[in-house]
């Protein structure tokens, strides 16, 4: 009803503005604003479906970077609200921003994604385009992400499922991503490429190390793909880098938690109290900016050759791990790890090493699910809030599946 409603408010307000002359019979004008699902052509349509979906997913990747990043401990929220406390303290209730921000954004995701997939693969060349390489990646992306995250998933008011039943998703659409991708040919060799850096990521969170690897070795050596975002002044809520927004845009909510302050590594870049002008919001805790991300046109990486080699050493242990660690720290500026190198402890530096790489790109909750004990600086169940007037830390491991979910899906036990 909201929808119809403003889509009758702004179609009234386009017939009152226009000039009689400007059309013979205003009454018979089309509201170019209005999309007619029976005149939607799967094959003339097919890259506006597609790239819609995968905006869709960007539009909700940006906010659960940001979100993860609170509840992991790679940043501090700065704000006064409840949400990002509450993802700070590891104590997450079913309503707000859990179901509101992240569960529906990625949902929204997977409906579009979804819809066009089904109507790219009705056509005759359908299972050779581009366009289905796109939507089955972002398909993948999304159940990939839902399993990382969130301890139960529903999917189309369906029954609730294991984060592992996502992980199984993931990876059949992945494979659907590759399959269209390698017959549509090199227009799609992004789409491919992301799908086994994606199908990667997904067999190792599920234990099968050879696939893993198998998969990351498929990623060209420069590969990288980001999602990309822009600076419109009127739609800065769906097409801006939310995280920016947060931290030096529309207000203060974000601040480099204290273990990435001063690494003097380039893979984390912060500005100290005094060397910038922002505030945060809540007047009170300092105020350290993150410099990856530094407008609202700021991309925000997903998929990447770094990834799967780190994806590769994980699969290979101790001994590829420790090269690769030692590479990283060589190529930025860090002294070789001199550590104890018996296999957890390897582990926990190339944990290290992963966190730095990857800060703010919406990893650290999947390694925490992987190898929670050399997962380091995540928020310590039972200590003490930084801010006063807040419950101690919690010891949630996952995002509850939201309320709204719970209470509206029918095969869901009340």
């Amino acid at each position: 009803m909201r929808m119809t409603n403003k889509l009758s408010i702004a179609l009234g307000a386009a017939l009152l503005g226009a000039p009689l002359a400007a059309c013979n019979d205003y009454l018979t004008s089309t509201n170019l604003t209005t999309l007619d699902v029976s005149a939607v052509d799967p094959v003339r349509d097919a890259q506006t479906l597609s790239k819609s979906a995968l905006q869709d997913f960007a539009s909700a990747y940006d906010d659960l970077v940001m979100y993860m990043g609170w509840f992991t401990g790679d940043i501090l929220p700065t704000d006064t609200f409840n949400d990002p406390n509450d993802f700070a303290r590891r104590d997450i209730p079913p309503g707000g921003a859990v179901g509101g921000t992240i569960y529906a954004g990625l949902q929204r995701a997977l409906v579009s994604s979804k819809a066009a997939s089904a109507a790219l693969a009705s056509t005759a060349d359908g299972q050779k385009s581009a366009d289905l390489a796109r939507s089955e990646m972002v398909t993948g992306f999304v159940f990939e992400l839902l399993a990382e995250q969130f301890c139960q998933i529903t999917v189309a008011s369906g029954p609730a499922i294991t984060p592992a039943n996502a992980i199984d998703s993931a990876v059949t659409h992945f494979t659907a991503a590759i399959t269209a991708g390698a017959a549509a040919g090199t227009g799609a060799a992004t789409f491919v490429n992301a799908s086994y850096v994606g199908r990667a990521r997904a067999n190792l969170q599920k234990g099968d190390k050879v696939a893993a690897a198998a998969d990351a070795a498929n990623v060209p050596s420069s590969f990288n793909y980001n999602m990309l975002y822009s600076d419109d002044l009127a739609n800065r809520g769906r097409l801006g880098n939310a995280i920016w927004d947060r931290e030096g845009g529309s207000r203060g909510s974000i601040t480099v938690a204290p273990p990435y302050r001063g690494l003097n590594d380039p893979r984390i870049g912060v500005l100290n109290p005094g060397q910038h002008t922002l505030t945060p919001q809540d007047g009170i805790t300092p105020y350290y900016v993150q410099t990856k991300y530094t407008s609202y046109a700021s991309p925000v990486r997903l998929a990447s050759r770094m990834e799967a080699d780190y994806i590769a050493a994980e699969a290979g242990g101790a001994t590829t791990q420790l090269a690769l660690i030692q590479t990283r720290r060589a190529a930025n500026g860090q002294a070789a790890y001199d550590g104890p190198t018996d296999d957890a402890s390897v582990l926990t530096e190339f944990e290290n090493q992963r966190a730095r790489e990857f800060f703010l790109e919406g990893k650290r909750l999947g390694d925490f699910q992987r190898n929670g004990a050399s997962v380091l600086n995540m928020p310590v169940p039972g200590s003490t809030y930084f801010k006063a007037g807040y419950d101690k830390v919690q010891d949630d491991a996952c995002y509850p599946l939201p309320s709204a979910e719970v209470n509206n899906n029918p095969n869901i036990p009340h």
